[in-house]
């Protein structure tokens, strides 16, 4: 359900604004929508897992906040972002 270290790494340089950027809004959005992603496929099989469901949930929302911050911020970042994570609005 957690993405794996090498993952992890190669979701981090895609989406880096500079070298060694692992804290920018964009990167976060990234990490955060590989483990929903992730969370997504687990629930699909387990229906039932209310622990999981509560974590994805969170997850959503943490994610909802730092994409409501980036488009307040920047909106031309945020419509970038959205359109290469292939995430509505």
């Amino acid at each position: 359900m957690s993405i794996s270290p090498e993952r992890k790494q190669e979701v981090i340089k895609e989406f880096a604004t500079k070298v060694g950027d692992t804290g920018s809004p964009e990167v976060q959005v990234a990490i955060i929508t590989e483990r929903i992603r992730n969370l997504s496929d687990h629930m699909q099989e387990h229906k039932h897992d209310l622990h999981s469901r509560r974590g994805l949930l969170m997850l959503v929302g943490q994610r909802r906040r730092l994409l409501d911050y980036l488009k307040r911020v920047g909106e031309p970042r945020y419509q970038t972002l959205i359109q290469r994570l292939n995430i509505r609005r």
